[in-house]
Order: structure tokens, then sequence, then C-alpha cells
């Protein structure tokens, strides 16, 4: 999915397909398919990443996030191409030192210049870099402290207290310097709204390192706070930050389009969200940020994607359905804004009840006929629907010439509209229309691969179970037409999850090696809608484990796989039914789990948050049968398939000690189980750097690679390639 030089000859073929259409592009992709080889793993290391495609405000230029390869620091950096055509240049670079680059960039409301966090020093600086010239240059963003633990009664000092000095004991405390942790600018530029952590003390700091540094659990004062500034006509900031009445943390701020006002939204400190939904909206004014109100007519649920029609009166937002579902299972809602804001009776209308589909993510956005566009996730589609707000009418898809539309934007007037366009078989292309639903402009980007590689076109399978209809995506290898071929069953996380029909490396490496891959998206998955979602409450392991050995047989019954070498793998979720799978069926000849859960009730009391979880079981104390049934520790006495498990040390999600769980439970059972912990890495990093994602951790995902091949060719009984 992912700059070198164009060359002639087959390269010059894919530059040509790169800014052509779409379609001429899958038209290359296939014609030269056969003279291209598939990746193999250090390739996958230098796989670039491109994201959030920003139009700017008179149409003509599109900012973009370009991240580099895994073997080059993963650092991102902003990018821009003009609508017109062009090379794209870049806008920003990092210093050796940086280790993370350029994030958050936006356009500012007039588009002279660009908006950016990144840490060149000891914190994550606000930088406005001017695009008539010049260096990028950092807000001076400081504070007074809300927060000195150091000053508390009772704190201990970590050094002997020296005399008091009366002069320096009454001086006034300076103001420190912020770590930026998100910010939004009004829409007429008046106004910069930032939210930071507070920041550490120097008495705090001494403490620390005098090793004064005791934690006292859910009792951090600390937390993410929102300042107000006003700017001057040059964008600089016109006086001080000035703190807003609200209690942290602050999530999320969106500004209304008079820029008088903004809805924030904060949540509960101190792990309240453990103990169910904790966030609150708020509606403050620029004429008065010491006095908000709640919007006590959006829900403790609420995301913080908002949209406002222009007269600044009406918003929508995403949340929690009201329906008995799992944890982030949201619906659009709409809310009316009279005067200071809403009264505690009014209701928020649902909007998108019913729809059997996932809202996916970004800001909803108010289009000139009143209806709204949300981008979605529908079956293994993502896509963007217009959305009329009386609730009545169905949502209405948009075209699209590739499964994948992801990151659609436009600017405030929409005389554009951008986005990234992508498929099983082609690398993701920057997309431009200028109108909604028009057909793609391909602009140029930098080459996202250090060249181009041979992939696998997708073929969506259905088959029934239980009398549910089950999709999923089948990958096979330009062996298939000739042999039986062997079956990688590839389970997604979550269980609210989804295989989405994009462009991966990590597929074409698989297929590379003569492997076809099924990826189902069994019941309890996102996409399908509500009931579909909440279809697996208390019976994970059971009711979508049939599913996938449903979706086994109907490929093994309709394409040339050979039932004699077949392996399952997954991670997170698709770990712990890979942890199911070794325990009910002996058909797999390898079985491969990452960051699993294995056991119900020490996940449940380790793990960073337990509400997700108690959804589908409740307490694992009060439901001890429940809970011990799905947990794949107890088949383990059943197990005899060969078992690896790859596990991120740092883990706080899945934690480190459920890998352990399962090793100890079948090594001690003599099933054949191999375990690998990777240092420094938590959940999500770790998968992403196996797949082929840019990642700061320069080898582990290589050596993950590695190790999942070998454990499939062992079980496949093949000689390593």
């Amino acid at each position: 999915m992912y700059a070198g030089e164009m060359k002639m000859s087959l390269l010059a073929v894919r530059c040509f397909c790169l800014v052509a259409s779409l379609t001429l592009l899958a038209g290359c992709a296939s014609t030269y398919a056969e003279d291209l080889r598939f990746p193999n793993s250090e390739d996958l290391r230098h796989v670039k990443g491109i994201a959030s495609p920003l139009l700017s405000p008179d149409g003509q230029q599109v900012l973009f996030t370009l991240t580099d390869s895994t073997a080059d620091g993963a650092k991102s950096h902003l990018w821009m191409v003009a609508v017109a055509g062009g090379a794209p240049h870049q806008l920003t670079y990092s210093p050796s030192t940086d280790k993370r680059g350029e994030h958050n960039g936006v356009w500012a409301p007039d588009g002279g210049s660009i908006l950016f966090t990144a840490k060149r020093g000891d914190n994550t600086q606000l930088f406005r870099l001017p695009l008539t010239g010049g260096e990028a240059m950092p807000y001076d963003l400081k504070v007074l402290p809300v927060v000195d633990d150091s000053k508390e009664p009772g704190f201990i000092p970590p050094v002997k207290e020296p005399a008091k000095d009366a002069k320096k004991d009454d001086a006034k405390p300076e103001p420190i310097a912020i770590n930026v942790g998100g910010f939004a600018i009004s829409p007429d530029s008046h106004w910069l709204a930032v939210w930071a952590s507070d920041p550490e003390t120097p008495g705090e700091k001494k403490a620390k390192e005098a090793k004064a540094d005791a934690v006292w659990v859910n009792h951090e004062r600390h937390g993410e706070r929102l300042y107000l500034a006003a700017l001057k006509s040059d964008g600089s900031v016109d006086g001080s930050l000035k703190p807003v009445a609200l209690d942290p943390d602050v999530h999320a701020v969106s500004w209304s389009p008079k820029s008088d006002r903004m809805v924030v939204v904060t949540e509960q400190p101190n792990e309240a969200s453990d103990l169910g939904p904790a966030a609150a909206a708020w509606l403050v004014s620029t004429g008065a940020p010491d006095k908000p109100i709640a919007l006590k007519p959006i829900p403790a649920t609420v995301r913080g994607a908002f949209g406002w029609n222009p007269d600044g009166n009406q918003i929508v937002f995403a949340a929690q359905t009201p329906e008995d579902a799992p944890p982030g299972v949201e619906e659009l809602f709409a809310l009316s804004l009279p005067g200071a804001g809403p009264s505690d009776k009014t209701e928020a209308l649902r909007v998108t009840a019913g729809y059997n589909g996932a809202l996916g993510f970004g800001d909803p956005v108010f289009l000139s006929d009143g209806k709204v566009l949300a981008s979605v996730t529908e079956g293994t589609h993502v896509t963007a629907v217009r959305i009329s707000l009386d609730g009545k009418a169905k949502p209405e898809s948009l075209p699209q010439s590739t499964p994948v539309i992801a990151g659609l934007n436009t600017n405030r007037k929409q005389t554009g509209w951008v986005w990234l366009a992508s498929g099983s078989d082609h690398s993701e292309s920057l997309c431009y229309a200028a109108t909604l639903g028009g057909e793609c402009k391909t602009l140029p980007t930098p080459e996202l691969t250090t060249q181009h590689f041979r992939s696998v076109k997708s073929q969506l399978v259905t088959w029934q179970s239980d009398g549910f209809t089950i999709e999923g995506l089948l990958y096979l290898p330009p062996d298939a037409g000739k042999k039986k071929v062997p079956l990688i069953v590839d389970v997604h996380g979550g269980p609210l999850g989804a295989w989405e029909d994009r462009y991966e490396e990590w597929t074409g490496f698989l297929a590379g090696h003569g492997w076809a891959i099924l990826r189902p998206n069994p019941r309890g998955s996102s996409a399908y809608g509500v009931k579909f979602a909440a279809a697996n409450k208390n019976d994970l392991g059971g009711g979508d484990f049939r599913d996938v050995m449903a979706g086994v047989d109907a490929v093994l019954k309709n394409y040339p796989i050979d039932s004699n070498k077949m392996a399952l793998m997954g991670y997170s979720y698709g770990g712990e039914m890979a942890g199911f799978a070794e325990g009910k069926t002996d058909r797999f000849k390898a079985i491969i789990s990452g960051a699993p859960v294995i056991n119900q009730f020490s996940e449940y009391g380790t793990e960073r948050g337990s509400w997700y979880d108690r959804w589908y079981f409740g307490k694992p104390w009060e439901h001890m049968e429940d809970a011990w049934r799905q947990s794949p520790l107890s088949g383990a006495g059943k197990a005899k398939t060969p078992f690896l498990l790859i596990q991120g040390e740092a883990d706080v999600t899945d934690p480190v000690g459920q890998s352990e769980e399962m090793y100890r439970a079948l090594r001690q059972a003599g099933v054949p189980v191999e375990m690998v912990i990777y240092p420094r890495e938590d959940h999500g990093p770790l998968a992403r750097g196996i797949f082929g994602y840019p990642v700061p951790e320069p080898w582990h995902g290589f050596d993950g690679r590695q190790h999942i091949v070998q454990f499939l060719q062992k079980g496949f009984g093949e000689e390593a390639k």
C-alpha cells in the first residue's frame, strides 16, 4: 500500500497506471502480474504508509501524510501535491533526534500555512509552517501548573529540606511548557484550542529523580486539560493560554462553523470507564470559557466525531447504539443546539437505526442538500453513505470503483473531494474528484514500496452456518489452478472486527509461499448490522467457531484446497480463536496464536479495561461456568496440534501472562508448543509490524514472519523456500 525514481520498462508501465484511472490501474496490475514476484519478509520492512488526505481551502492542493518504512525508522512527514498535477513535494523534515516525525497536519483556514505537531526537544510542540516560505516555527505554549504533587501536604520530600528562603518561597510559580496532545483552530482563524497533559513541575521532577515515585492507583490528579488562545492576523498567539473550566481528561474538540463555540468531549479519569461509559459532551463559548454547558442529551458513549450544519445550530455525532450490542457498535445521532444549548428533556435523534453496516472513522459532513455524509463499512467494503436526518430513508451508498475508499475528505466550501482508494490487487492511490461520487482522478504520490510486487485478487465467498449468511475473502496462489494447495484460515481480532477487501503486502507474502488464505467474517463481526455483531454474546468460541469451520468446508468443496494441509492463525481475538481451535479440532496441521486471551478469569483482572469483555459474559466470578467455557484454556486437555504463540512483552490489552498460561499448559500436556516474546511491544504495534506496516521496531516484524513461515512449513511438511 505504499519513492524511488520512475524507470523505463515495467516500472514505466506502473507509473502510467498511477497517474491514470483506477480502472486502468487494475488492468495494468492484471496484465503484468506474471512478470512480478511476490514480496518476501525483507520487502515488508521497506513498505511506506500513506494517510490523512486533506483538501486545501481553495481546493487546489492536497496535504497528506507519508510514513517512512520500518527499515527507515517509520517517521511520518507531511507532503503536498497539486490537484492540477505535477510532482508531489515534501513539506516537513525531521532531525535525527526526532524518532516520530510530524503528525496531525492540517490546513490553516486561510490556506496560507500548515499546522502540525512534532517533538523537537523535551516536549511535543505545535508548529506553524507558512507556505510562502521559511521554516516551521513552534508556538510558545506555556501554562501555570494546575497540579503540583510536590507541594501537597504529607508529600515525602525526595531530599533533605534546605533552610527556607523567604524570598524564593514567596516567588510566583513560572509557566511551564506543555506537551500538546491535540489542537483545533477555529474556522475564522481567531481562536486556537489546545489540549495538553499537566506539565511536570520542578518539584515533581526532583521527586522522580530521587525515586520518590510510588503510584497511588486511580488517584492521579494530573490530566489532559483544555486551553484557549486568541490568534493575531499573522497566526501567532495573542497573549497567553487561558484554561477552560473543564475537568480532565479532554479527548476531542469540534468548532462551530461560526467560530463562536465548540463541542468538547471529556472522559472521567482514573479508569472510570472500566466501571461503565464515562464520557461527557460540553458546549463551550469563546466568550465564556469558564462556564461550559453540559450537553446532557449526548450519551456517555460519545466518541468525539462531530459534524455541524452551516448555521451552527445542529450537530451530528457517533455514539454507542442503545440496542444490546458490544461496545463499539455505534449509530449516528442528531441534536439541535438552540440558544445556549438543548434542555435536559431534549433527545438526540437516532438517524441510522437499523443500518446493516458499521460507522467508520472521521467526522460526519453536512451536505448542501441537508443530508449528512458518513464513512462506513458494509461487509468487506469501506465506503461512505448519504444519510437523511429524519431517520426514515435508507442510507445511500456512494458509487465506488474500488472496494475501499478511506479518508474521504473535503474542504469547508466542498469544492472537491479526496480519498485513498485501494483493493486487494492494487495498493492505495490518492484520489481527487470535483464532485462527491465523481470519478477518481489519481494524483501522483511517492512510491510506497522499493519495487512493485505481484498481488492476489481476493474472491468473496459466502456460506451458511446456523441460519447465518457468512462472508469471507479467499486468496488463491497461482498454483491453485494446477494442484490442490494448502490453506491458512486467518481469523480477525475483536471479536468486533472485520476483514476488509483492501490491499496488504501480507497476503501476497503468504500467497507467494503457495498457500491459499481464507479470511472469514463470522458472527460477532462488525459491518453487518447490530444483530450480527451481537450474535456471539456469551458464546465466544461457540457459534463463531462453527462459522469459521463451515467456511473451511465451503472452500474445500468449491476450490482446489488440500484438506491434509490446513492451518489456522489469528491475532488478538483471532489468537483467542486459535486457542479455541486447539481444543476443539484436530483438522489443522499447525495453529498460530498472536496476543490471545487464554483464561477469561486472569485476563479480566489484568487487562487495561474490562468494560468490553463484560458485555460478552459478565463478571467472571459471577458467571463461573460461562467464563470458563469461553476460555481456550478449558480445552487444553484435548490439545494435539502443534501450537505457536507470538506475544508482545509490554502488551496491556492481552497481557503476556495469557500466552504464558497456554504455553505452560500445552508443554506439560506434551503438545508441541513454541512461544516467542518481543520486548517493548504493545498489542497493536507488534501486529502491524508483522503484517508489514511501518513501525519503529526494526526487526520484530521480520522475526515474527520468519517464525510463522517456518512453523507453517514444518506443519505442512514443506521444505523452506
